[in-house]
């Protein structure tokens, strides 16, 4: 929903289709990068610039169950609904609420990983401050972690587009349960024509389900005002993170003494245009995600390694 947006993650899209390899995606990764010795060397350049200010994308939640986008090359493997298509009428807020309200039971069920919980544990030991997230799952937070800013807005909010209005998620997904009694059985994979509804919920929570499923939803409407232009306060693909985030996020780039990019491969600029500040004020950006990025030119040190052991070792090192 992201700049990104989500439903990840301004923030267009690229404009490649799905399925479709970017090219900074065909780079080989430096071969430095996956040293024994890059942990340590990354570790490190922390101790040197406590405080550094961390973004975070898809890759820190992926051992929690949620899914990228992206696969490790960059190729997308899904597009979500952008925004326009989102605005533009009823039956497609029907189609997303509809696959939503059945992939909302798994996506509110995950749990932080070890990766979140090392972030938060570093954040407790000084060595890294404030964090960016272009995710909207909320597990920072469930973490320990302090002062997020979720860029691309949490899925545990609803906004309504006419209104204005702010309603809690859960709140909603009772009213939707009571609204469509006998739907939740698609969340054990039961359809009206046998078909099998997805089990695999994507960044933005929501499930593929059969058509048919789909036109008999009844769409939630605004308590206040009665449209049924819900939506959730996320920034979806097509959309834009709200101005004032976007300079509260440049403020604490400025005020940073590096940046550590964790589990993105800035394949959009919502997350990208922060690495070009930061490099061109001339402090560190550091990187750890599997597979190329798209900001490898500014990374001064980079770790092509998985999260959670990664930022763990760094931890248990710093409190030893």
């Amino acid at each position: 929903m992201p700049d990104p947006a989500v439903t990840n993650r301004a923030a267009s899209p690229t404009t490649r289709p799905v399925g479709v390899t970017p090219d900074w995606a065909l780079a080989e990764t430096p071969p430095e990068s996956r040293e024994p010795a890059a942990v340590d060397r990354l570790a490190s350049a922390l101790r040197e610039h406590r405080g550094a200010l961390v973004l975070t994308g898809a890759g820190m939640s992926t051992d929690s169950g949620i899914p990228d986008y992206r696969g490790r090359d960059g190729t997308r493997r899904v597009m979500p609904m952008q925004h326009g298509e989102f605005c533009a009428s009823t039956e497609n807020r029907r189609t997303y609420w509809a696959r939503s309200f059945v992939g909302w039971q798994r996506f509110s069920r995950a749990e932080p990983n070890d990766a979140h919980r090392a972030v938060a544990a570093l954040q407790r030991q000084g060595v890294l401050g404030p964090v960016v997230t272009q995710n909207v799952d909320g597990l920072h937070q469930a973490a320990g972690s302090r002062d997020v800013t979720e860029l691309h807005g949490s899925l545990a909010r609803v906004v309504c587009l006419t209104c204005e209005d702010v309603v809690d998620r859960d709140a909603l997904q009772r009213r939707m349960a009571e609204a469509n009694p006998g739907f939740e059985r698609l969340v054990r994979g039961e359809s009206a024509d046998g078909s099998r509804v997805s089990s695999q919920i994507r960044p933005d929570g929501d499930v593929v389900l059969p058509d048919e499923a789909v036109r008999g939803f009844r769409l939630p409407h605004c308590l206040v005002c009665g449209a049924d232009t819900l939506k959730p306060d996320v920034v979806f693909f097509g959309g834009s993170v709200p101005r004032d985030r976007v300079d509260a996020v440049y403020a604490l780039t400025d005020a940073a003494p590096a940046l550590l990019v964790l589990g993105s491969s800035l394949a959009v600029m919502s997350g990208l245009r922060f690495v070009r500040h930061a490099s061109r004020r001339g402090v560190p950006v550091m990187a750890v995600t599997r597979g190329p990025t798209r900001g490898e030119g500014y990374l001064t040190h980079r770790v092509d390694a998985a999260l959670a052991p990664t930022l763990t070792r760094i931890a248990r090192q710093e409190a030893a």
